[in-house]
């Protein structure tokens, strides 16, 4: 072995460079593509439509307008963006007749088998062009009833949220509807121009003039309220600024968190005081002392103006509010105003409202991937910062943090939000965890991201998922994890090699956070138990799923299912204790793994999408897991031909950086996510590849990194060795 490695050490010192240059501009164009854009915050109105926890809207018209007539109409109207064409699952369900438009086109009319059976859901694909499509909906009345519900048909893939399309009310979230109408619009309405009819829900408040406070939080006596605004001052230097207005009740207000004017009256407000240039912090607290309530406030020098003191989409003015409290102690303005968590209120956990009817501020996710919770970034996110390591660079580190706590600080949020509104607008998987999918990916990168820095509420979360893995996920009589059910019907009953990833790396690392042997015991078991119902003895490789209503497994060795396996099996081995009884049967299994998979490496160095089958494309994700788990069987010694396997991981990365990653950092020939199949056809022709798909390029970097941890481990080997 010594003599191996010294005749190849002008090899691993071309690797080194070959692999870091690789490992950058992969990096820098994933980040470049995705920068590290914040939540979008929109004004959304709680007497609209809500989404069900499919993430489809509920257009329950015939709760909302009893007194509907048969043959009657209701038209519902909302607008979604797209970046670039692109086909998508929709999914409805009817409770009386709909027709759907999209684009002012007719696109589809329900039959009478889904009118008859409201719970009947019907999927159909729309192909979405770039830039805004709206869609519009038409409902009739019959016996039966009236409405539907419509929208998304993949809500953990796309969990879609619309718009409302008008003018003047650009930027909120929903759709807007009529009232029912006696006979069908003549015309549809068009972008930007809301027809003739009257749009609900309302936007203004009408005859109601009561004061602002009195309209959102009722006139109990003792009650506290705060709004909450930023002074923007143009000029150069330092001038005095004068505010006017009135307080109606008692009030404090305060400039940049100093107290400026208070009163415990009814009072003229006229305060005067020097600003430099610059966004200054506005604060109002309001105590109800009679039935009307609020306040007016305004700057006196024209230029000096009010703004929002965040961005939020469809305010119409620009004061956000918050309340109601029982004392001014009670108002906690510094948790509000990070505006990623509800604070206490009289009437439970809250957040910040507009001066709009029943209009609440809600935070949503509408970057492609930056901010984003599912186990694909989990991934991904785990081969960033270990680049960033790798490489010394700080920036990239920052960035993968920054990503994971733009999520897991909106958790405690989202879950409010989810039981609120019925579906969150962050973290849709995140706030409503039903599969493993759903969590131990992205948990387990997350828990590795905390020995960096301390993560906001990763602790909280890593204790979440650990009870979902350990207490509600679905298992069978002898603890072996299964899907009971999945995202869709034909998941019921089965269980994927994928599992293992979305398992058992969580498990390892939550056990040394813990130190529970409980969570590396449950780990052990599982790859053992996969083994026992998918391994493939004559290959030495593994069927991508076990069918529990076929009592088989499909037998068809999908390339990544294998490489999670092997993935996973080696973080594992890397904190299982030596003298572990399930240590011995753990290590020989990895061994025939990797034994399987060597003699069944491609011509250029890359593996197939179908283990099999060389007719099927090369796949870059597998491959990526396969070096991964040879580099460290080799550094860690668990192998005992070495050769072999040292060469095979660098065929791979040498094929890879051949066929599957060109000069900008993109990365070829990562399969899509996937269903299962009986059939290698399935595998070979549905399943293609994506450019960039987030499934592989964490990986593709984490196997460069175990290729310079390799390379390095046997210069050591070989230095050690010539000095002997």
């Amino acid at each position: 072995m010594e003599s191996y490695i010294h005749l190849n050490e002008s090899i691993y010192a071309k690797v080194n460079q070959r692999v870091e240059e690789a490992l950058a501009i992969i990096t820098n164009r994933y980040i470049g593509q995705n920068p590290a854009h914040p939540m979008v915050y929109r004004a959304f109105s709680n007497d609209g439509l809500m989404r069900l926890k499919d993430y489809r809207y509920e257009f329950n018209f015939g709760e909302r307008f009893p007194y509907c007539q048969n043959g009657q109409f209701i038209y519902a109207w909302g607008k979604l963006w797209q970046d670039e064409e692109a086909e998508f699952m929709f999914a409805l369900n009817c409770y009386g007749p709909v027709h759907i438009y999209l684009n002012g086109e007719f696109v589809y009319r329900s039959t009478i088998v889904e009118e008859l059976d409201p719970k009947k859901r019907v999927g159909f694909r729309f192909t979405l062009k770039k830039g805004w499509n709206h869609f519009v909906l038409r409902f009739e009345k019959t016996t039966s009833g009236i409405g539907g519900i419509f929208g998304t048909g993949s809500f953990k893939r796309h969990p879609m949220h619309v718009l409302s399309p008008t003018h003047e009310r650009e930027g909120q979230e929903g759709w807007i509807f009529t009232e029912p109408l006696a006979q069908p619009l003549e015309c549809l309405p068009e972008e930007g121009t809301a027809s003739d009819v009257e749009w609900l829900p309302a936007m203004d408040w009408g005859q109601d003039q009561r004061r602002q406070l009195t309209r959102l939080f009722g006139s109990e006596v003792g009650q506290v309220a705060a709004a909450w605004t930023k002074l923007v001052v143009p000029y150069t230097s330092q001038q005095q600024v004068t505010l006017k207005g009135y307080a109606y009740g008692a009030m404090t207000l305060l400039i940049n968190d100093q107290t400026v004017f208070e009163t415990k009256e009814d009072q003229e407000i006229v305060v005067t005081l020097p600003l430099s240039y610059g966004e200054h912090d506005v604060t109002v607290i309001c105590t109800c002392v009679s039935e009307q309530w609020g306040f007016e406030l305004e700057p006196v020098q024209e230029s000096v103006t009010f703004t929002l003191p965040y961005p939020v989409k469809g305010a119409r003015e620009s004061w956000l509010y918050l309340g109601s409290f029982a004392t001014k102690e009670h108002v906690d303005l510094k948790e509000a105003k990070r505006l990623d968590t509800v604070v206490a209120s009289t009437n439970g956990p809250t957040f910040w409202r507009l001066d709009q009817p029943n209009t609440w501020v809600r935070p949503y996710l509408e970057n492609r991937l930056f901010g984003k919770w599912d186990y694909p970034l989990g991934v991904t996110l785990y081969g960033l910062i270990q680049t960033g390591k790798e490489l010394e660079r700080k920036d990239i580190i920052n960035y993968t943090l920054q990503h994971i706590e733009t999520s897991t600080s909106l958790y405690q949020y989202s879950l409010w939000d989810k039981e609120q509104y019925g579906a969150a607008g962050v973290n849709n998987q995140l706030s409503a965890i039903d599969s493993l999918d759903d969590c131990g990916s992205f948990g387990s990168t997350m828990l590795l991201a905390t020995e960096t820095r301390s993560i906001r509420d990763a602790a909280r979360i890593a204790d979440d998922i650990a009870h979902y893995i350990t207490n509600v996920q679905d298992r069978l009589s002898d603890g072996t994890l299964y899907r009971r059910f999945g995202s869709v019907p034909f998941m019921k009953d089965t269980i994927w090699c994928d599992d293992l990833y979305m398992s058992t790396p969580f498990l390892c690392r939550y056990y040394k956070k813990t130190g529970d042997l409980s969570y590396l015991e449950d780990a052990a078991n599982q790859f053992l138990h996969y083994k026992q119902l998918m391994y493939m003895p004559e290959e030495k490789i593994m069927s991508h799923v076990y069918d529990f209503k076929f009592d088989t497994a499909t037998n068809v060795p999908w390339g990544r299912g294998n490489g999670w396996v092997l993935f996973s099996l080696s973080e594992l081995l890397e904190v299982l204790p030596e003298d572990h009884s399930k240590r011995p049967a753990l290590m020989s299994f990895f061994r025939e793994l990797c034994e399987g998979f060597l003699a069944l490496q491609g011509e250029h160095g890359l593996w197939h999408q179908v283990l099999t089958d060389p007719t099927s494309y090369e796949e870059t994700s597998c491959t990526s897991m396969f070096i991964y788990g040879f580099a460290r069987g080799v550094r860690y010694g668990w192998l005992d031909e070495e050769a072999p396997y040292i060469d095979a991981a660098l065929q791979g990365w040498e094929g890879m950086t051949r066929r599957a990653i060109d000069q900008y950092g993109n990365v070829y020939g990562v399969c899509q996510g996937s269903g299962y199949a009986f059939t290698t056809s399935y595998y070979r022709d549905d399943l293609s590849w994506i450019l960039n798909d987030t499934h592989g390029i964490g990986i593709v970097l984490l196997a460069g990194i175990e290729l310079l941890k390799l390379k390095k481990s046997l210069h050591e080997r070989n230095e050690a060795f010539v000095g002997l």
